[in-house]
């Protein structure tokens, strides 16, 4: 079925989505928001393109997930927890309803996860790929969010995800071929795609953020990247130990196969976890509380004087050089 009119759009499709008193069933010009007093909002935003953020033939529920998680990967990692969104399509007109309905089953799917809600946005019709923005708000208490400024040298580094995934993921629906070099099987493969089109959600980590990191920031432009960004805002630099970076099986057995890829895994994007740094006396307490809560962080490195800079060792002590340092648009 070919698109529907703007508003038969918003009253069929994203209506139902707009679960929250707030967004005055988008039947307004803009949604009223209360906050409390208490309270602070972090704002976000990420615009996804086809053929930049995802493939043209990627499926139009894991893109509707995607476009939303990535967002929230970005509120985490500021210790702050999702409340509402809005939404922006850019769509070709031969777009149709039955592909707008799964991209809206993918949103929901995250919003029924989370508890974040849609409050608003436009669409618009474009000779171009179909382009969708997102703008997160999240709420976080009173001067308790968590920025890229704070981290010291002593601290520890730690994750809560698994590096590489996504980037595999997207090589593999590129080129299938390469699932027989790096010894895949089909389990592996479809993980690995898994991840790149349907990041991780782990909204459980915002409060172990919130009350324990000196500095923090979501890896979306790859670990070796986002970490440099970490350090330069705190005048910093840090010693990332290669052999702590956690690796799902996946990535293990794609890694003894092809050793070189390494490089790559660090250096690409699309990770979506979070990169904490901790105080050095808060650490026992910080991994206790995260195993407690069920949230995977491991250490992988300590902050350094920012004369160093963001150095990736190896187990004999060399430093991993880097064919590229992190995912740039430009």
């Amino acid at each position: 079925m070919a698109l529907a009119g703007e508003f038969d759009i918003i009253a069929r499709i994203f209506a139902p989505l707009a679960t929250d008193a707030s967004a005055l069933g988008l039947k307004d010009d803009a949604a009223v928001l209360t906050v409390t007093d208490d309270h602070q909002l972090v704002v976000t935003c990420d615009t996804l393109v086809s053929g930049v953020h995802f493939l043209k033939d990627d499926p139009p529920r894991s893109i509707g997930y995607k476009a939303l998680a990535v967002n929230l990967s970005d509120l985490t990692a500021k210790g702050a927890h999702g409340y509402v969104y809005t939404l922006s399509l850019a769509l070709p007109r031969e777009m149709d309803m039955a592909w707008l309905e799964a991209f809206a089953a993918g949103l929901a799917e995250v919003q029924d996860r989370t508890g974040i809600s849609l409050v608003g946005g436009d669409t618009t019709a474009t000779s171009g790929p179909p382009t969708i923005t997102v703008t997160a708000l999240g709420l976080v208490q009173h001067e308790a969010a968590i920025t890229r400024l704070g981290a010291k040298p002593g601290d520890r580094l730690y994750t809560n995800g698994t590096i590489g995934d996504a980037y595999l993921g997207l090589k593999l629906l590129q080129d299938p071929s390469r699932a027989q070099a790096w010894a895949l099987s089909e389990s592996d493969v479809a993980y690995l795609t898994d991840r790149y089109r349907r990041p991780p959600i782990d909204t459980d980590a915002a409060l172990l953020i919130r009350n324990f990191a000196k500095a923090a920031i979501d890896i979306s432009d790859g670990l070796a990247a986002d970490a440099e960004k970490l350090c330069q805002v705190s005048h910093v630099g840090a010693e990332i130990e290669v052999a702590r970076i956690p690796l799902s099986p996946a990535v293990q057995k794609a890694l003894q196969a092809a050793p070189d890829l390494l490089r790559d895994l660090v250096g690409a994007g699309d990770d979506y976890a979070a990169l904490v740094a901790v105080s050095e006396g808060s650490a026992v307490l910080f991994e206790s509380e995260a195993e407690s809560h069920g949230v995977p962080f491991v250490q992988l490195g300590t902050i350094t004087g920012a004369d160093g800079g963001v150095r990736l060792l190896t187990q004999d002590g060399r430093v991993l050089a880097l064919d590229r340092k992190g995912f740039t648009h430009f």
